[in-house]
């Protein structure tokens, strides 16, 4: 980059970095398959892939477990 060309809006002000809240609100968002665009657009900026893959694994471990524990619930007292 040269001295004289001027920065882009991107580099004046970094994206902001998106909270544990945001990240599986967007993933969650997702799994439905329901986005608005804005909310989309403010996904991708904020969010980096590894926060989503992390996101993900973790989401889905916690979706296996409660399955796990539901069937194991139901097995129990439904015998």
């Amino acid at each position: 980059m040269n001295q004289s060309e001027p920065l882009s809006p991107q580099e004046l002000f970094p994206a902001k970095r998106a909270t544990l809240f945001q990240i599986f609100k967007a993933i969650s968002w997702s799994l439905l398959g329901v986005r608005q665009q804005k909310g989309y657009e403010n996904d991708i900026a904020s969010i980096t892939p590894v926060q989503a893959v992390i996101a993900g694994l973790v989401g889905g471990a916690m979706f296996i477990a409660t399955v796990l524990i539901l069937v194991t619930l139901a097995i129990k007292y439904l015998s």
